[in-house]
């Protein structure tokens, strides 16, 4: 899942600033914060914004929330933006887990998540 590699590489740039070399903390923040960008950005260009509701709408603000903070969080060497980043991925990761828990009929043939659903009712 996307937002599990987004949350290991917001937690290794985290983990990076007790890195006493300065040169290794700031690649190791940079670096691994990029990462999580990319992901974000790609969860983000993957909305369909032609779906009625809100939905999609919504999470493109979202994504775009992150993305600024991870951004501010480079910058400025600040942890607190990417604590904040972080609370909003694993809420949505909570919330696509649980629905396609109780949803069932969004799985892939061999049982597993397909990795998409429809958004239509």
């Amino acid at each position: 899942m996307l937002f599990d590699g987004y949350l290991r590489f917001t937690a290794a740039a985290t983990k990076s600033w007790d890195e006493p070399d300065l040169i290794k903390k700031n690649e190791g923040i940079n670096n691994n914060l990029i990462r999580a960008q990319n992901i974000v950005t790609e969860l983000q260009s993957s909305l369909d914004l032609t779906v009625p509701g809100d939905l999609p709408g919504t999470l493109y603000r979202l994504y775009d929330y992150v993305l600024t903070n991870l951004q501010q969080a480079n910058i400025n060497k600040d942890v607190q933006k990417i604590v904040e980043a972080d609370k909003v991925i694993a809420e949505l990761r909570e919330a696509w887990s649980e629905m396609l828990t109780q949803n069932p009929e969004n799985t892939s043939p061999s049982g597993g998540p397909s990795g998409s659903i429809s958004l239509q009712a």
